[in-house]
């Protein structure tokens, strides 16, 4: 009967200890910061400006953040196997134009939104060639992607907008200006391509040879894993990400311009390093880059709520980018090693 007690007591003592380690690494992980200071934000907003909490804001900034959100969870893909995408704002500005144009002339939506996402992925497959077949650092392609992409936009629109390219009440503007069940079309896309995105990642051998290839690309290759290859899909990956993120704002804008997306691949990178992706790979979740669009999108509407100077609000932004690094390097002991 003792043994018995005793057994109980071991396994009661084990579960206990479970318990512990798990609570233990929910409040170290980096997530769980960001999410608390998402909290903090929220309430100190809500102090300063009252409207921060109205139904209406708060639509809108779910409706806002999901443009960028949607791209930056490609670009973590980029980031998390040690490379980098320059060109996500260009190509989101590509793809929004090129399919507005394909769509005024006459070519059904499907078409059009398909023909404006393989246009992405063809930006996206030069990048991923470049890198792997010449050899090139992630900065030179993507940089130079960026200059060529925008000058395509600028050829398709000759510098005008397009406009009227769907008739008024089409089905294609319920995709960034529509709602299900009250919440934004484009949040709902957002919140659900995070789910498949977070399953591919943390659940699937893809998911874990990205990693493995940001941690030790040698090692990675020793392994057996075809590093080309898997960089050339996140590369087209993360350009597709980026054109669905320009073919969803057209949608809610209801009009195309050349210079759209122009600046969206700092907000896009800023909401990744935010969420705690390593710039030098090997690091970095969903979860944290689905916070770090929430954190961008919350920062950029309560300075503008509050009365700050537009021009100025870069300055708010970098200087959280640098908090959010500073505050990681911290958390991994980086300056005690030092």
């Amino acid at each position: 009967m003792n043994d018995v007690h005793t057994d109980a007591k071991v396994d009661i003592s084990a579960e206990g200890s479970v318990g512990g380690r798990f609570i233990r690494s929910i409040l170290r992980s980096r997530e769980t910061g960001i999410a608390l200071a998402i909290v903090i934000m929220v309430a100190v907003l809500a102090i300063l400006a009252p409207s921060f909490l109205s139904a209406d804001n708060v639509s809108n900034n779910a409706r806002n953040m999901s443009f960028v959100g949607i791209a930056v969870l490609g670009e973590a893909l980029v980031l998390i196997i040690g490379g980098i995408d320059l060109s996500v704002g260009s190509i989101w500005g590509v793809t929004a134009v090129a399919s507005a144009a394909l769509m005024g002339y006459g070519l059904p939506t499907p078409v059009a939104i398909a023909g404006g996402l393989s246009l992405a992925a063809l930006f996206g497959l030069f990048n991923g060639l470049c890198i792997t077949l010449l050899r090139m650092p992630p900065f030179v392609p993507t940089l130079a992607t960026m200059s060529i992409a925008r000058a395509t936009a600028l050829m398709i629109t000759r510098g005008r907008s397009i406009d009227e390219f769907r008739p008024i009440g089409d089905s294609f503007f319920e995709l960034g200006g529509g709602s299900i069940l009250g919440v934004p079309t484009p949040f709902v896309l957002f919140a659900v391509l995070s789910i498949v995105m977070w399953v591919l990642l943390d659940r699937t051998i893809f998911g874990r040879r990205l990693y493995a290839i940001g941690g030790n690309e040698t090692a990675a290759r020793l392994s057996g894993i075809d590093v080309d290859r898997m960089k050339i899909a996140v590369y087209v990956l993360s350009a597709l990400f980026a054109g669905l993120a320009g073919l969803v704002e057209v949608s809610y804008l209801s009009s195309a311009i050349a210079n759209q997306g122009t600046g969206k691949e700092l907000n896009v990178i800023a909401a990744a390093v935010i969420g705690g992706t390593n710039l030098m790979g090997g690091e970095g979740t969903i979860l944290g880059v689905f916070f770090g669009a929430i954190i961008l999108e919350i920062l950029r509407n309560g300075l503008v709520l509050i009365g700050t100077d537009a021009y100025s609000q870069g300055i708010f932004v970098g200087l959280v980018i640098i908090i959010a690094v500073f505050i990681d390097q911290l958390r991994k002991g980086v300056w005690r090693r030092k």
